[in-house]
């Protein structure tokens, strides 16, 4: 064997390495952010889940952690607020009084998300909220959230639902959590070019 084919061997294994690497770490990168809630004014459940999302946060409003709930990614085109949405159902069936939740259909996006929430912080004059959403979700959200809350003195928490189907080091081989997880990167990567 020459030198220069064993260096271009050696590239080649250590590229390969590297690739692997942050292949599998992935799971870990995205879920990152995910932290411990504290006390708040509000309670943030994002849309587009199936109920786990609302279930932690019903659960939060029920240990305490604050007073309000707001609901959010709720389509305008079919709610109507004397017909709660299934979301705030569940939430009712879990003890949460109908006047403590706050449902926003004005979002489409999680970039929505965070700027109407942080909107309807300042005019609620809420100082914290805590923000409901999957594991796989916290990096987009650490990112948006910071951005929609720069320059204020607003403080958020990034609290994650614990799903069976998510392991952070073993996400690719449950199909749900791969799919999660290769829909972030690719979102990830639209936000960093076009919102930060």
């Amino acid at each position: 064997m020459t030198a220069f084919f064993k260096k271009t061997m050696m590239l080649l294994l250590s590229a390969s390495i590297i690739g692997l690497a942050a292949f599998f770490s992935l799971g870990l990168l995205i879920s990152y952010h995910a932290g411990t809630p504290e006390k708040a004014d509000v309670i943030v459940v994002l849309g587009g889940d199936d109920g786990l999302r609302v279930e932690h946060g019903g659960k939060l409003y029920n240990e305490g952690y604050a007073p309000n709930i707001l609901v959010t990614g709720i389509d305008q085109k079919y709610y109507t607020p004397s017909q709660p949405n299934w979301r705030e159902l569940r939430l009712m069936e879990a003890g949460i009084p109908e006047k403590a939740i706050i449902i926003d259909t004005s979002s489409e996006t999680t970039w929505e998300e965070a700027l109407n929430s942080v909107e309807m912080m300042k005019e609620k004059g809420w100082k914290s909220a805590i923000v409901v959403s999957d594991p796989p979700h916290m990096f987009r959200l650490y990112h948006t959230w910071n951005k929609a809350i720069e320059g204020s003195s607003k403080k958020i928490m990034l609290v994650s639902t614990k799903p069976e189907w998510w392991h952070p080091l073993l996400w690719w081989s449950n199909k749900t959590s791969y799919r999660f997880v290769v829909s972030e990167v690719q979102k990830n990567l639209y936000y960093a070019l076009v919102h930060f």
